[in-house]
């Protein structure tokens, strides 16, 4: 039996579609066995219109906990997903640490200034080699800051199908290295629903996730509620071929590992 969860979703309150509570009976009815809403936060550049205003960071946690609170058929959390700035690391600990949240996941959309994935315009003129080797190292200083507990769509560079002239192998496993038993990545689904058609990270190199022991969990990333739980069969499959027999739950920013009997899945 597998213990679903999903721990990536954005409600209204950041770029979602609709309110927090409308999310409840699509994720019971795919099954899920825990959720967690992870608004997007963004405490270094203002007023991005995806992202929640931090003030209303009291009324999010609220509202949360009271869905928790009334809902007992299944678990509700809260989180955050940060962004991730370099040098900016203790701003963002100081900001989220007193909180109580069950989790952070940490993501890198900015490379300067301007997001990897709000257009193709942002690989123009460049060199994509470049930009590979400089986007996995704003990932490994993500997961060396200490800040997060997962580390969302790791690739999110790859959303327009862009390849490097290289074998990035070496980078995946030196994220996995630097990731192993500290923090765990996410098989982000949304991947799916992107000009990529594919999941992050890259399925290619996801059994090297498992050789250096790197905790995993299952996420949507979904704006709405149709989309919770979306493919999550298929990304089971892929961890049951890259050797994974449990995955990660989360509560007041502990990690817990629960066993995950994969045979149940009958896609190959």
């Amino acid at each position: 039996m597998i213990y679903r969860t999903d721990y990536h979703m954005h409600s209204k309150f950041s770029d979602g579609k609709a309110e927090p509570y409308e999310y409840i009976d699509d994720a019971i009815r795919c099954g899920m066995k825990e959720i967690g809403f992870s608004e997007h936060l963004n405490l270094i550049i203002p007023n991005q219109e995806w992202c929640m205003d931090p003030s209303r960071t009291p009324e999010y946690i609220k509202t949360i906990k009271k869905i928790r609170k009334e809902r007992s058929d299944i678990q509700v959390r809260v989180g955050f997903e940060v962004d991730f700035f370099p040098g900016k690391e203790k701003e963002i600990y100081d900001f989220i640490s007193p909180l109580g949240l069950d989790y952070v996941i940490g993501s890198v959309h900015y490379m300067g200034d301007t997001t990897v994935d709000s257009s193709p315009d942002f690989f123009t003129g460049k060199n994509i080699d470049d930009i590979f080797r400089g986007y996995f190292e704003l990932l490994y200083q993500a997961v060396e800051s200490g800040l997060f507990d997962i580390i969302a769509h790791c690739d999110l560079l790859r959303i327009y199908n862009h390849k490097p002239s290289f074998d990035p192998e070496y980078l995946y496993r030196e994220l996995a290295r630097r990731m192993s038993r500290h923090v765990a990545i996410e098989i982000n689904t949304n991947g799916r629903n992107r000009p990529l058609a594919d999941f992050y990270p890259d399925r290619r190199y996801l059994a090297i996730f498992r050789e250096e022991n790197v905790p995993v969990c299952v996420n949507s990333d979904s704006h709405f509620p149709a989309r919770i739980g979306q493919y999550f069969d298929e990304a089971y499959a892929l961890l049951r071929d890259a050797g994974y027999t449990e995955m990660c739950t989360f509560s007041s920013r502990e990690r817990s590992m629960i066993p995950a009997d994969f045979s149940e899945i009958a896609l190959k």
